[in-house]
């Protein structure tokens, strides 16, 4: 029933997410390794949202729609909202003007401020897109709009019953993995584009090529072929991002997701050479610099 038999990892991942929520939700207090490895479980969960909705996980119509809605409630947004702002929309434009996602909006720099408001800004712009594909689909395509309908009443309705039984378990236990999940995952959106040169065929996108957080969070890290091949299954992006690497600059392979991190929002406030640069400005500097220079 499953299309790529690399998903039984997804399956594993789900059910151990299912697994402590309800073992936490019984015990009713939180142990912090526990606690740890919830929230590191549900930051996957954006994750394979993502992946589930670019290569779906089942053959089964039945079988995607409840992974659908199972999604849907831990990571506490309806996922079909993937589809209008994240495949309609952020891999036509690529973080150019037209995109949603777009991480120079407010700031072109990058830095500590720009990247703690992203997951506002960007989610708040957002919005629009999905009411329109609410409406499109409300008009053109009914049956998908009840599905749509659907997750939300879901996520409503979870929501709802956890605070009615305990509100102090909902927030710890729901809530909370929730907003670290959707979050998150604006988070590593933004890394990923940040000062890449969103106009460039190669460099549009940072590449995070450590083997743990790509073991950790389904190969996410290989940003540049995703965009590249969007239908591309995740257990593949490995072996496609080693066959084009030499097309893209060295700067935007980053072997440490942690070490971008320290180096570019913390040490980067003290050290120039730490501070990245926008590549596409860089590009366009270089370029009328060229151009008015004597023949």
């Amino acid at each position: 029933m499953l299309r790529y038999q690399a998903d039984l990892k997804t399956l594993l991942w789900i059910a151990a997410t299912t697994v402590l929520f309800v073992v936490q939700w019984r015990l009713g207090r939180v142990h912090w390794w526990v606690y740890g490895t919830y929230l590191y479980l549900s930051v996957s969960v954006a994750v394979i949202a993502h992946n589930h909705n670019h290569v779906r996980l089942w053959h089964s119509t039945c079988l995607n729609f409840l992974t659908d809605v199972w999604l849907t409630l831990f990571y506490g947004f309806p996922v079909f909202a993937w589809v209008p702002t994240h495949n309609q929309n952020h891999h036509k434009y690529h973080n150019t003007a037209p995109d949603y996602t777009k991480t120079w909006r407010v700031w072109e720099g990058n830095h500590m401020v720009a990247l703690l408001t992203y997951p506002m800004i960007s989610g708040y712009h957002q919005q629009q897109a999905i009411s329109r594909y609410l409406v499109a689909v409300h008009t053109y395509n009914r049956p998908r709009f009840w599905t749509c309908l659907g997750q939300i009443v879901s996520l409503g309705a979870w929501i709802v019953a956890a605070v009615v039984l305990d509100w102090q378990k909902a927030l710890l236990f729901v809530v909370v993995p929730q907003q670290v999940a959707l979050n998150t995952v604006l988070v590593f959106n933004y890394v990923q584009h940040v000062h890449a040169d969103e106009e460039d065929p190669w460099n549009h996108s940072r590449n995070l090529t450590g083997r743990l957080l790509n073991c950790l969070l389904f190969n996410n890290g290989y940003h540049t072929i995703h965009h590249l091949q969007p239908g591309l299954h995740w257990s593949e992006t490995p072996a496609a991002h080693r066959a084009i690497a030499h097309h893209i600059i060295p700067s935007l392979n980053e072997w440490s997701f942690v070490w971008y991190m320290v180096r570019t929002y913390f040490l980067g406030v003290f050290v120039r050479e730490f501070r990245s640069d926008s590549l596409r400005l860089r590009r366009q500097q270089w370029a009328a610099a060229a151009s008015s220079s004597p023949q």
